[in-house]
């Protein structure tokens, strides 16, 4: 259903459900401002941060709030997102230089190279941080994509390095850095966080904050937010998914409140009648 309609119907700010919450809405998970804190120390350094974790768990709400706090550090920081991470050289170049306002041939790859680390190298001198990059589903990037960028950032004999780079990535990708090809990124990484899924009191502080920062506390019985933390597996997504097909399916009814018999009712298939077999005849 149009967002519109559902706000005007249950008098929200915004679908608290929906992949497009406003960025100071978005829940902060525990743990989160610890991980900001070594992150903004490692800015001022360079290096590598790894963030892992299976698919749905909220990696990616947690790169939304990354992003904003790395822009507000003095307003100097130069935050650039890289968003086609299966590129080749080629393009993986290409997309550095559009990040970073540096004009790239395809045919000139270590004019390329040198050009990038000159810009890092200024933005350095009149920030004091590192730039950063950060790659969303880079157990998708190619690996000679990740050497090149363990050698762009590298400099006076690996003793310094220009760029701060967050790799982000599902549970595939801190497997990737045992294989040889890619060791010497793996033993360069300064932080990890691997997110797992989430315990019943997190998931549900989630759903109270959803609610309350979307004007509508008291959407939800406690009995349904209790029914679908213990569905959802410990992933923030599949709540989410659950939750947004709640509401519509409450809008199209004309629902002021959501609660377990709307869940049982979506949810729960009744089971099929069998058809009876028809009686032998007697001869």
């Amino acid at each position: 259903m149009n967002e519109q309609k559902l706000k005007a119907l249950f008098g929200l700010k915004h679908n608290p459900f929906s992949r497009a919450v406003p960025l100071d809405a978005l829940w902060h998970p525990p743990g989160v401002e610890a991980f900001f804190y070594r992150v903004e120390d490692i800015v001022i350094d360079g290096g590598f941060v790894l963030i892992s974790g299976e698919s749905g768990i909220g990696k990616s709400r947690v790169l939304q709030l990354l992003a904003a706090r790395l822009r507000e550090v003095g307003g100097d920081v130069v935050v650039g997102v890289m968003e086609r991470p299966q590129s080749s050289v080629s393009d993986f170049y290409r997309e550095l230089g559009g990040l970073f306002g540096v004009e790239l041939s395809p045919s000139n790859r270590y004019g390329g190279f040198r050009g990038l680390r000159e810009r890092w190298r200024e933005h350095i001198q009149s920030t004091l941080f590192r730039p950063v990059l950060i790659v969303d589903e880079a157990q998708e990037m190619a690996s000679y994509c990740m050497t090149e960028m363990r050698l762009l950032s590298s400099a006076r004999f690996d003793s310094e390095c220009l760029l701060t780079t967050v790799l982000c990535g599902d549970s595939r990708l801190p497997d990737r850095f045992r294989s040889p090809d890619l060791v010497p990124l793996g033993s360069r990484i300064r932080t990890r966080w691997a997110l797992e899924p989430w315990d019943h009191n997190t998931l549900k502080s989630f759903c109270d904050h959803a609610l309350e920062h979307a004007g509508a506390p008291h959407l939800m019985t406690a009995g349904l937010k209790n029914t679908l933390v213990e569905h959802c597996g410990g992933n923030l997504r599949l709540l989410c998914s659950m939750g947004d097909e709640l509401l519509n399916t409450a809008a199209q009814r004309d629902l002021k409140r959501l609660d377990e018999k709307l869940y049982i009712e979506v949810y729960t298939r009744e089971p099929s009648t069998k058809r009876a077999k028809p009686s032998k005849r007697v001869k």
